[in-house]
């Protein structure tokens, strides 16, 4: 679905940069855990591949990525992909959605005690909060230690962008894709559980 990467962005590291830097000064230290949500072409992918290796930086330790679009099973699996957050952080493991193949393929690990970006539509849940906590105390960080960012971006602009990066592939499943996040928000209601709002553009 993210398609493949198109190289550093330098706006996107700026912005990156200076939520670490705000949550540092607000708070002591910078994040453990960076929740990155936000609706289909707002940023997201490009935001939180700024991040990882600032968050490294400034945390002195290698940091995990893990992608909520890999727990997703196919077209229909918004709600299942962002339900299965908490168990691929207790458990450490998860099967990654082939998106070519149409099937769960294999198994992949992230580092406990490392820093970690949770990147994707669905990523910002009460629950996944939850496990996003609990995975920063494992490392004898708190509270404070997560950080939620929900990132806004007008449709038409979002949809012009996913098409651009998706091509084709995306355009049939855009409605659809779109019901599942009017549904899923509608239960979750991300925007109110983020510290950090970001306006694309």
């Amino acid at each position: 679905m993210s398609g493949p990467g198109i190289g550093p962005d330098p706006g996107a590291e700026a912005v990156a940069r200076d939520l670490l830097v705000r949550t540092a000064l607000l708070r002591g230290r910078p994040p453990r855990v960076v929740l990155v949500d936000g609706r289909s072409g707002s940023g997201k992918t490009t935001i939180a591949g700024a991040l990882v290796p600032l968050l490294a930086g400034a945390l002195g330790a290698p940091a995990e990525l893990l992608r909520v679009e890999d727990l997703y099973p196919g077209w229909d699996g918004l709600a299942a992909g962002a339900a299965a957050v908490p168990a691929a952080l207790r458990t450490g493991r998860y099967r990654r959605y082939d998106w070519i193949a149409g099937g769960f393929a294999e198994e992949c690990g992230i580092e406990r005690g490392r820093p970690l970006v949770i990147e994707g539509c669905g990523a910002l849940s009460a629950e996944n909060l939850a496990a996003a906590r609990a995975w920063a105390a494992g490392s004898g960080t708190g509270i404070g230690a997560v950080l939620p960012v929900w990132i806004e971006l007008p449709a038409e602009e979002r949809r012009r962008r996913a098409l651009a990066r998706d091509g084709e592939a995306f355009r049939p499943y855009w409605d659809r894709w779109a019901s599942q996040e009017d549904a899923l928000a509608a239960c979750t209601h991300p925007i109110a559980l983020a510290r950090e709002i970001l306006h694309g553009g």
